[in-house]
């Protein structure tokens, strides 16, 4: 079963700016925090909106059309429709998010489908190593198998209890509180298992690989 594929987007003024930004290292302060004693990440500022940042495209997306599809290295791949999507478990968290233009915002209400239950459902072979997500404005970005399966990490359709809107990646999105919100993708449609690491969207222009907010993992 494979994935339909997507063009990546084009580069943007927003990306070359993005990337300039990678190399010239803005908005590093050299430094390492605890999470358990800092709650606020290095060179980080809180705010009480949610700012909208993409690149360029904010694809609409019927719940009624829309699939997820995830393949690879599963001994279970699936395809799952709205329906299904909501028929399975629902989870409830409350997470900060930390994005790497500086800006954090607390206590967010996220409703969604578990990551750890999805991994329990279409069950990773043993050289499953690493996971890349697709988007539907056919952004990618990847992670290690144990990031995708971290406490908290939600494929999140409700932010305060409402739907997700379209400008935050409804109708479904990854949420990782503990990295970077880019590695958490908006408006997903297909999650690969894979043994070896490629570089996502990002990844592939100056960011980070992992992204850990309190090592300041922000640039490669």
């Amino acid at each position: 079963m494979q994935d339909p594929p997507q063009d990546p987007p084009e580069d943007s003024k927003l990306t070359r700016t993005k990337q300039r930004w990678a190399k010239d290292g803005r908005g590093l302060v050299g430094q390492v925090s605890d999470p358990a004693r800092s709650r606020l990440p290095p060179g980080q500022h809180l705010v009480k909106d949610w700012p909208v940042l993409d690149l360029g495209e904010q694809p609409e997306i019927d719940p009624r059309t829309w699939t997820l599809r995830v393949t690879g290295l599963v001994a279970h791949p699936i395809v799952w429709d709205w329906a299904a999507f909501q028929n399975a478990p629902q989870t409830d968290e409350v997470s900060d998010i930390h994005c790497v233009t500086t800006w954090s915002r607390y206590d967010n209400s996220f409703r969604g489908v578990s990551t750890r239950h999805l991994l329990d459902v279409v069950a990773p072979e043993t050289t499953a190593r690493f996971v890349m997500l697709y988007a539907s404005d056919g952004y990618t970005t990847n992670l290690a198998i144990e990031d995708f399966a971290a406490p908290g990490a939600l494929l999140a359709h409700a932010w305060e209890e409402l739907p997700l809107t379209r400008e935050h990646g409804g109708p479904v999105r990854l949420i990782l509180p503990h990295l970077y919100l880019w590695k958490s993708a908006k408006w997903l449609r297909a999650i690969e298992f894979m043994a070896e690491d490629e570089a996502g969207f990002w990844e592939d222009r100056g960011y980070h690989n992992r992204g850990d907010p309190w090592r300041e993992e922000r640039y490669g």
